[in-house]
């Protein structure tokens, strides 16, 4: 066993697959913009207004760094531009969880918390910025996963399920 870190575009559903994941294994799961929120004290909603991306960034990294020395046997779910920390390939095998991004916005707005959900993201702010930042990051995703998960009409069990199976057969 050894760590999957789930990427993918904010919203995608990462943290829910995380969870299911947990119920039907016997990983672990943390979440990296949890991480960032206990070092900092503070919301990253707040770390963005107050820091800017950049300094945010620079958080992500010291985490991956610690992930990479640290962290065993353990599902980690990631935020939207956590990728982007270099050292992704040394900590676990990565899993894209993949959706189009009518889809994401429309599952973050069914969510019965959704407004929270929105005020939570940042970049999520004006959508037209959003998918322009999706379309970029998208076949970075593509290329930097070892395993690409269509979460699109499925929900988080048969996600998690389907992960599970193809990250077995990767190993």
């Amino acid at each position: 066993m050894e760590n999957i870190i789930l990427i993918g575009f904010m919203g995608v559903g990462k943290g829910s697959v995380a969870r299911e994941v947990v119920n039907n294994s016997e990983y672990i799961a943390i979440d990296t913009d949890d991480l960032i929120e206990s070092m900092q004290n503070r919301k990253i909603k707040n770390i963005f207004h107050d820091e800017g991306e950049p300094y945010f960034r620079n958080l992500e990294k010291k985490v991956a760094l610690w992930l990479e020395n640290s962290v065993k046997n353990t599902l980690i779910s990631t935020g939207g531009g956590f990728y982007k920390v270099g050292n992704l390939n040394k900590i676990g095998t990565i899993v894209l969880l993949d959706s189009s991004f009518d889809a994401i916005i429309k599952r973050i707005k069914k969510h019965p918390n959704a407004s929270q959900k929105l005020k939570k993201r940042p970049l999520l702010k004006d959508l037209k910025k959003a998918k322009a930042l999706y379309e970029m990051r998208r076949p970075e995703y593509l290329a930097m996963a070892d395993i690409v998960i269509d979460v699109e009409n499925k929900s988080a069990s048969e996600c998690a399920k389907e992960l599970l199976k193809k990250v077995k057969k990767d190993v």
